[in-house]
């Protein structure tokens, strides 16, 4: 492929701030006419868009992650002029650049997963006033869920032999499946539909019951213990989500989930085993900055491992919600200031303190979930993007908790506090970063560690260039300052060279720690791959490739996902 320099002047976004930002509307903008679409053409640009654009950009089109792509600056004005004011409106022709060819702020490129044709009615479907889609209720959510298999006709134990602990629920995001891969023999155990690109799986604190939600806003319950896995639940949230956490707190296991969505901007509470509907909560209101906002979605959530509560962040208000659960009928809810377009984010070392990008703003929130109080902010590099962060010991800084960024050629290292005596001499560093490893690119996901290792993993899937995106770099905690080893992990999978990127993402270790697990992620009609390392020696120990693993991306450890282990 074409080497794309990103950075140049020609594509780069970076001299339009305050129009990416939407602070500007003209009379004129607001008479240009949008750009002439069949209704066949609005129906591919909104499918694309919501499957495509809409997790970074907003079903509104407001922007958080990604940038504002209201009309008011994706459209010329009527007489054809492209600036006002000094700011410049997009239209047609630099749309289709930017779309092909990506950016250097994590917008990858679309010229190898798009046709010309789509990337053109791309460019003139933002141009157009976004489509609302409708509101959904708690009697909405009560008439979309199905209990398939009530909880008297379940297993009373476990009816496999299979090693449940090192299982790995593996999204493959463009067929609306999960793959439940057997970690110890490598082996596809189960392919079940889900819904369309499952965010996240999590687990409930028994392990039993996976969960998954989808960008469409389906849930799916999967109950492990069957001599297959089996679907034994399904509730739909809205129309687009990519949260969902249990219950986690002693007395409170299996017993309830709490779900959050994208559109309408929300969070709903259901029963852990069978998904019936118990409450939903708008997230609508005011940010940090004291303005009102019609759609702060909800982003990454977690379970408190202290007390009966939720973590749930709110990406456009930038408020923090540590919500009680074990009261539903009358929920006592702990709202914290933080920065606004929070997104997602994991626990420190000793789970008290949890770290979530606010990824717009460029700075880390930590919330001590003791205190039910802002830890601190920290300032990061452009568009931090943990997935979980990792946690480990820094031989000079103590405990700590990395990040990389979609907008920086960084890894950032975060002090973390510690109660133990001998950490003390540490603490003049807590909430500072304290160390950035340099990577050779900006585009990265996901970090990863494990206690048992002396690696931290790095991928850059939503770099634009192959070379970037398809490899990951390793580091080694033990020696900071040598430089980290590139793992090619396309070239290592065997797989033929295509036109279309196979980004290597989402790397997540095995239970005891030894292996490491990465998916390479082709296009829907190119073989993908999961290639699993050693970690000890970097080496390669399986390629697990199938017919039917097509674009396969997010993997969740079973026992590392219950305890929150990276």
């Amino acid at each position: 492929m074409q080497k794309r320099n990103v950075k140049s002047g020609a594509l780069s976004l970076a001299a339009l701030p305050l129009a990416f930002a939407g602070l500007f509307n003209t009379a004129s903008a607001q008479d240009a006419a949008p750009p002439a679409m069949t209704a066949e053409e609005k129906a591919v640009g909104k499918k694309i868009y919501f499957e495509r654009c809409a997790g970074c950009h907003g079903v509104l089109r407001k922007g958080a992650t990604g940038k504002n792509l209201e009309p008011s600056w994706t459209k010329k004005d009527k007489d054809g002029k492209e600036t006002s004011g000094g700011m410049l409106k997009l239209g047609t022709a630099r749309l289709e650049k930017i779309i092909a060819l990506g950016t250097e702020g994590g917008m990858v490129n679309y010229d190898d997963i798009l046709t010309k044709e789509e990337i053109n009615v791309m460019a003139r479907y933002i141009q157009n006033v976004p489509d609302v889609p409708p509101e959904f209720s708690l009697k909405d959510m009560q008439d979309s869920w199905k209990l398939i298999v009530p909880v008297d006709q379940r297993p009373k134990k476990q009816m496999s032999k299979i090693n449940l602990k090192n299982i790995f629920a593996t999204t493959l995001r463009d067929t609306g499946k999960l793959a439940l891969i057997d970690g110890d023999t490598k082996q596809i155990w189960e392919i079940l539909d889900t819904g369309y690109a499952v965010h996240i799986s999590r687990l409930s604190a028994s392990g039993r019951y996976v969960y998954t939600v989808g960008r469409d806003g389906l849930v799916t319950l999967i109950d492990l213990w069957f001599e297959k896995p089996t679907t034994v639940a399904t509730v739909k949230l809205g129309s687009d989500a990519r949260s969902v956490d249990t219950s986690k707190f002693k007395g409170y296991e299996d017993k309830y989930l709490v779900g959050g969505t994208y559109w309408p901007p929300q969070y709903s509470v259901m029963e852990g085993d069978t998904l019936k509907p118990l409450k939903i909560v708008s997230t609508r209101g005011m940010t940090v900055d004291g303005e009102y906002h019609p759609e702060p979605r909800v982003a990454s959530i977690v379970s408190s491992h202290i007390k009966p509560e939720w973590v749930i962040n709110v990406k456009e208000t930038g408020m923090i919600l540590l919500v009680d659960y074990s009261d539903i009928n009358n929920l006592k809810t702990t709202t914290i200031n933080s920065a606004k377009f929070l997104h997602d984010g994991g626990w420190d070392i000793t789970k008290r303190y949890f770290l979530v990008a606010a990824n717009a703003s460029h700075k880390v929130a930590a919330v001590d979930t003791k205190t039910g109080k802002l830890a601190a902010l920290v300032d990061t590099k452009k568009i931090p993007h943990p997935g979980r962060g990792a946690n480990f010991f820094h031989p000079k800084y103590g405990p700590v908790w990395a990040t990389g960024h979609l907008g920086d050629a960084v890894v950032s290292l975060i002090s973390t506090p510690s109660a133990k005596p001998e950490h003390a001499k540490f603490k003049q560093y807590n909430w500072k970063v304290v160390e950035e490893l340099k990577m050779p690119g900006a585009g990265n996901l996901f970090v990863k560690t494990h206690p048992k290792s002396h690696h931290l993993w790095a991928d850059m899937p939503m770099n634009p260039e192959r070379e970037n995106a398809e490899v990951n770099y390793v580091f080694d905690l033990r020696d900071l300052s040598k430089p980290p080893v590139k793992i090619d992990v396309a070239k290592d999978s065997g797989l033929p060279v295509t036109k279309a990127l196979r980004r290597a993402v989402h790397q997540e270790y095995s239970q005891d720690g030894t292996e490491v697990w990465i998916s390479l992620w082709g296009g829907k009609t190119d073989q993908s791959a999961i290639v699993v390392y050693d970690d000890k020696t970097l080496k390669v120990k399986k390629v697990i490739t199938d017919p039917k693993m097509i674009t396969p991306t997010g993997k969740f450890n079973v026992y590392n996902t219950m305890k929150d282990i990276y």
